[in-house]
């Protein structure tokens, strides 16, 4: 009897599970074969299973609800999108599509809405959150879309200045804000209060001293933001209670307050052992506003979310083909890969993120301990440990007799992109991978698209400067 790679999966986790399942030991990624695409575009190559998109925004929408419903609270919830997560165009029209709001950090992101506008994705009436801190170019051009007859701009005030500003640049006789709260990090961070964000003890004074006695401002909604998101901790259960407790305390003052922000993300899945009670988080989340409204004697706020992660997230996987073996020592051998992982998935690199890593092909295969290596010079282009056991186990196989493994990072769909600064310059001039849409037809039939191609090295030149006068 041999311990095959399936054998270990299915001895260590529920499988097959939510959108990962076998067939001729061939990996499914919610249906899609993955070999196959292998086999049409090659490899490296980066997914999105559009879908998906649809599929989490309904997900956090029903939550929400049936808390509502459960507990009688007396407002309502909104889903807003947060671009930064993933500004791709195909993004974009999943999630408008789904009827979400857009909360914005940054001036290019105000030129990304105007380009929506443009193609007719978006009306000026769509509700748009604009947070982070402003520099003058970002403050221009909320101010330009709310002169242009966006109705629902809404500022979240960062520091005083900014408010100044508003005053001055904004040519209706009323505006509408939001105002941030600073909160407190976690305990083994390494400052003790965010940097963005109004100081909770001076959040009632800044109202009275700034907004009240200025008629041209209208409050409508706190906000705040967990950085490290949404989870059945002591520090995020704190932290939402100081939101909530400010929020009492603000609308006893300020009529027009109406909205809650709670900011920060729920989590995605990361490993196959992934364990979060979704419902359970949104029930005592709206519970717990509801309580405390209650005793306090204050209406219940509309409660807004911002996720970002959690709605494209799991859209996206990335490919590999596993194009040579190195024993180093007698104990770690490397499988080396097509591109590097510095370039193609930064945050496991950066900030040592886990994805969901499985192995596309060979599951009949015998396993072993491996470490992956991404094909940089850089001695950090590495792999080597999943969030259930710190170590990678992975098919052995014989190349020459069995052909190729390809594995998969999957769960790749945020931040990747854009922290590696798709198509554009890269560490040792490696590539950006080629990238794949992935839709279902109106019979529910795959249809699948190359919408980027790989990054070719012309395109790295001109960045360079090859093309222009100075290279001659």
């Amino acid at each position: 009897m041999k311990n095959t790679y399936y054998d270990l999966v299915n001895q260590t986790f529920d499988f097959p599970q939510d959108g990962f399942s076998l067939k001729n030991n061939r990996l499914l990624f919610n249906e899609i074969d993955i070999y196959e695409l292998i086999q049409k575009y090659g490899t490296p190559l980066k997914l999105t299973y559009l879908p998906k998109i649809g599929e989490k925004i309904q997900m956090a929408r029903k939550l929400f609800r049936d808390a509502i419903q459960r507990y009688n609270y007396n407002a309502k919830y909104y889903y807003c999108y947060c671009t930064k997560s993933s500004h791709f165009a195909f993004v974009l029209n999943e999630v408008l599509e789904s009827g979400t709001w857009l909360e914005t950090s940054s001036a290019f992101d105000i030129d990304l809405v105007l380009r929506l506008h443009k193609l007719g994705k978006l009306n000026k009436g769509i509700t748009i959150v604009n947070n982070g801190y402003k520099p003058l170019q970002y403050i221009e051009r909320i101010v330009g879309l709310i002169n242009t007859g966006f109705q629902k701009v809404l500022p979240v005030v960062d520091n005083p200045e900014e408010l100044e500003l508003y005053n001055q640049l904004v040519k209706q006789p009323k505006m509408t804000i939001g105002l941030r709260m600073a909160t407190e990090e976690e305990p083994n961070f390494e400052f003790y209060t965010s940097r963005l964000g109004i100081r909770q003890s001076q959040v009632l004074t800044f109202y009275k001293e700034k907004i009240e006695t200025n008629p041209k401002f209208e409050l409508k909604m706190l906000h705040f933001f967990v950085d490290t998101g949404i989870k059945d901790s002591i520090y995020y259960w704190s932290e939402l209670k100081k939101g909530i407790r400010t929020y009492c305390q603000l609308r006893k003052i300020c009529p027009t307050l109406n909205a809650l922000n709670i900011g920060g993300g729920m989590p995605i899945r990361n490993s196959l052992g992934f364990e979060f009670d979704y419902p359970y988080m949104v029930n005592e989340i709206v519970r717990m506003i509801k309580e405390a409204c209650d005793d306090e004697g204050v209406p219940e706020p509309d409660i807004y979310s911002e996720f970002g992660k959690f709605t494209v997230g799991e859209s996206g996987a990335t490919i590999f083909s596993v194009i040579g073996k190195k024993l180093q020592n007698d104990s770690e051998e490397w499988y080396m890969l097509d591109n590097s992982l510095i370039n193609t998935l930064p945050d496991s690199w950066g900030i040592k993120e886990r994805f969901i890593l499985l192995p596309i092909n060979h599951w009949d295969n015998e396993y072993q301990r491996a470490n992956i290596g991404g094909i940089s010079c850089d001695n950090a282009d590495y792999y080597n440990s999943e969030a259930h056991n710190n170590q990678v186990y992975l098919p052995s196989y014989d190349h020459d007799k069995e052909g190729p493994l390809y594995l998969g990072f999957f769960h790749t769909g945020a931040y990747q992109e854009a922290l590696s600064g798709y198509g554009g310059l890269k560490h040792c001039l490696i590539p950006s991978p080629k990238h794949i849409l992935i839709n279902r037809d109106y019979h529910g039939d795959f249809v699948d698209w190359e919408v980027f191609q790989e990054q070719g090295a012309d395109s790295m030149l001109s960045i360079l400067g090859y093309d222009s006068p100075y290279a001659s």
